[in-house]
């Protein structure tokens, strides 16, 4: 296989609710639809799209699961600065999205927290 490209696409059970949160946290909106609303993330443009579930679910032919109830993937945005960590959180918390955990070090040069946005889908924030 030699793909030209790879995105993720997650479950929402509201359009415009996840919109204004990525907009808020200043992620670059790349349209929308009916049925999805999409973002870039990160300097080199990787594209999220989030499906509404009910959609997402008939294109999968199957369930889609709960990311409020177990872990999926699990996305990490690094950051540039113990601060921009720290500025980040309250950025999150601030758009509606809930803190899993509080930024704190792991083992040596690392520093981060993990936010669930407001479907569940979970990210680490990070600096090293």
């Amino acid at each position: 296989m030699k793909p030209k490209k790879i995105w993720a696409n997650f479950s929402v059970q509201n359009l415009e609710r996840t919109t204004t949160f990525y907009k808020q946290l200043g992620f670059k909106h790349n349209g929308a639809s009916e049925q999805l609303t999409s973002f870039f993330f990160g300097d080199e443009n990787f594209i999220i799209h989030f499906f509404l579930k009910d959609i997402l679910e008939l294109a999968m032919k199957g369930p889609i699961a709960d990311a409020k109830a177990a872990n999926e993937i699990i996305f990490t945005i690094s950051a540039d600065s113990k601060e921009e960590v720290d500025n980040w959180e309250k950025e999150i918390q601030q758009a509606g999205g809930i803190i899993v955990s509080r930024p704190e070090e792991f083992g040596k040069n690392y520093y981060g927290f993990v936010f669930a946005d407001p479907d569940g889908h979970k990210f680490n924030v990070f600096y090293m």
